[in-house]
């Protein structure tokens, strides 16, 4: 399976959370619409075929994402921090 951009992912995840959030403020055909549009788009890019496991599969794309990429500058030089006397 491909790996969607996580950049890309991340901000179609943010214009769904959106688009929920207008449609549940004020729901109208073209919040509907929008919506639906952005749940097919999810899944095609997570290859899922139900939003919810579209969500949960860029969730799972996204946390090796998040973790730390490099230790703290103190870890990598050895150096530890000087205690309080």
């Amino acid at each position: 399976m491909l790996v969607p951009d996580l950049k890309t992912l991340r901000t179609l995840l943010a214009r769904f959370a959106d688009a929920r959030v207008a449609h549940a403020q004020h729901a109208r055909p073209g919040t509907e619409e929008e919506l639906r549009d952005l749940a097919y788009t999810l899944c095609v890019m997570t290859g899922t075929r139900d939003v919810r496991d579209a969500l949960a599969a860029a969730d799972h794309m996204l946390a090796p994402a998040e973790l730390p990429a490099t230790p703290a500058a103190s870890e990598r030089s050895g150096e530890s921090l000087p205690m309080a006397a």
